[in-house]
């Protein structure tokens, strides 16, 4: 296939261009099959990019006059910044002029936009965020993640036919299909947890194994859990708070101690460091878009662009398409 060509939201996120834009340098340094279009507006980009040496064949500039504020609501959004860098950089996507979009911007914003330039797949209501979880050597499909705070029945129904397709098209046969609840137990969990279980059980399509915990979910009892974006967002940040704390605490180790884990301690940063994993894509749209963190550092959102990469590369939204199709009826079943 030909070289990837990825459009980055240079303006989104809480640090904007005076991330992105090194961030960018350096991912392409590392990268020479990639090609990254920049957009936002061009004098100030150019202003980040300074003296930074770079192949401008690869490195391009698309102009852009606004920007979504973090904080902005997605209704503003969508009436009052038609010409943003988020809507733009989708734009690009959906025109053909790149095969990927990734932003670190408003979260509900980059989903209105998007399924506005893109459209949704077959059958979907919503789309919703997922990511893959590094748990004991492999990767747990967590979706939602915040896209959908309030879920129906139907909609947890198909984040799971959607997270299965995913698993599989990172190489999951079978994947273990599990929903988030309070509780294992059939009786637990509120009237929708309930609405939506009874669904995936008379789905002959889906490996459904029932209800999993949160502690479960890091001892590796499924391959995808789904839950509503509340609890999804809640369970992710959580995690990744965790993880901060534990490192924060082997930082203050005694010297000794250290010195002695240095393995240990070099093999967990390895394989749980949030930035290596930062970088969540939307499932569900009619292309591929990948959601940085809006924290994100330079090291971070350079891994939200390889997700992109790895996307773009394995055809995902592709695959994910005839996997999805393959697991979801054509009817429905209606809740109990």
């Amino acid at each position: 296939m030909s070289s990837p060509v990825i459009a980055i939201d240079a303006m989104g996120g809480d640090f904007g261009p005076r991330c992105i834009v090194p961030a960018c340098i350096s991912f392409l340094a590392s990268h020479p099959a990639i090609t990254l279009t920049l957009v936002g507006d061009p004098d100030v980009i150019l202003r980040y990019i300074g003296r930074h040496s770079f192949d401008d064949s690869r490195l391009r500039i698309y102009a852009a006059t606004q920007a979504v504020d973090m904080a902005e609501k997605p209704s503003h959004a969508l009436r009052y910044k038609p010409d943003s860098s988020m809507r733009v950089a989708l734009e690009l996507v959906a025109n053909g002029g790149a095969d990927a979009c990734v932003s670190a911007g408003n979260t509900g914003a980059l989903m209105a936009f998007a399924r506005q330039a893109l459209g949704m797949l077959p059958s979907i209501e919503r789309p919703a965020i997922y990511t893959q979880l590094p748990i004991m050597g492999r990767h747990c499909v967590l979706v939602d993640l915040g896209a959908n705070l309030d879920c129906s029945a139907l909609n947890l129904y198909q984040f799971a036919c959607l997270g299965a397709a995913a698993a599989k098209a990172d190489g999951v046969s079978e994947p273990r299909v599990a929903l988030l609840n309070v509780g294992t137990e059939q009786t637990k969990g509120n009237s929708v947890v309930q609405q939506a279980s009874a669904l995936l059980k008379k789905s002959s399509h889906l490996n459904y194994i029932g209800f999993i915990e949160a502690n479960g979910v890091f001892r590796c009892e499924a391959d995808v859990v789904v839950c509503d974006g509340f609890a999804g967002n809640v369970l992710l940040k959580g995690s990744e708070g965790l993880v901060s704390m534990l490192f924060k605490h082997l930082d203050e180790a005694p010297i000794l101690f250290k010195l002695l884990a240095a393995p240990l301690l070099h093999r967990l940063k390895k394989d749980i460091t949030p930035a290596r994993y930062n970088g969540a894509g939307f499932l569900g749209l009619g292309g591929l878009v990948i959601k940085s963190h809006g924290g994100a550092d330079e090291f971070g959102f350079q891994h939200a662009i390889q997700q992109a990469v790895y996307a773009v590369k394995l055809r995902l939204n592709d695959v994910i398409k005839a996997n999805f199709l393959d697991l979801y009826e054509d009817s429905v079943p209606k809740c109990d």
